[in-house]
């Protein structure tokens, strides 16, 4: 066993520890509007469940030398945003979304997503998903270090669930076979959800 404290280390090696490590690690397409109305598209996988209820996702956005990334200010400023969960038909056109554009640019526009408007909120979702959640901001934490602000974490609640048909099935229950989820690992490696298996809780 390697014993290593993080200390010791460079923080892109450190990165590499954690993605690597913590995996398979859902991915959160999310969409939101910048104040010009320019629909910005962009994936995380630092994404995952706060709680059911009320229904709560969390986003842990990086920050770029100190500066908030597009999303993350969109979401600040005008407090909604919609989070499509990556699957195998959408995960190439979600990656051309990665790419870095000038603020006044979409990336919708560059990966050819197609926008749908939202029920409950202004900021539209994309066609492509399997699954859109429309969200509200309910908080929004900086998270500091003796260096400054590193990255934030957004925490929204879930208005209302969009769901294919072909996934949906009774009392909430989601097939996850035909949704085929993807997961980011490290570097520009992804993966499926591979073989199903169950567990029974014990009582």
């Amino acid at each position: 066993m390697i014993s290593i404290n993080p200390n010791d280390l460079t923080e892109h090696e450190v990165s590499k520890i954690l993605k690597g490590t913590i995996i398979p690690r859902p991915i959160a397409f999310v969409t939101t509007s910048s104040d010009q109305n320019i629909v910005n598209g962009a994936p995380f996988s630092y994404f995952n469940i706060v709680c059911a209820h009320p229904p709560m996702i969390s986003l842990a956005i990086q920050r770029e030398n100190g500066a908030m990334k597009d999303t993350t200010r969109n979401i600040k400023s005008n407090e909604e945003f919609v989070v499509h969960i990556v699957d195998r038909d959408n995960v190439t056109q979600v990656n051309e979304t990665a790419a870095p554009l000038p603020f006044n640019e979409s990336e919708l526009e560059l990966a050819k997503m197609t926008q749908v408007p939202s029920t409950s909120i202004s900021v539209p979702g994309i066609r492509e998903s399997k699954v859109r959640m429309e969200c509200k901001l309910v908080k929004a934490i900086p998270l500091d270090s003796e260096g400054g602000s590193l990255c934030d974490l957004l925490i929204g609640q879930v208005i209302q669930f969009h769901l294919n048909e072909e996934i949906y099935e009774e009392n909430g229950r989601i097939n996850a076979e035909i949704l085929n989820p993807v997961s980011r690992l490290a570097g520009s490696e992804y993966a499926e959800i591979g073989e199903l298996f169950s567990i029974i809780r014990p009582e």
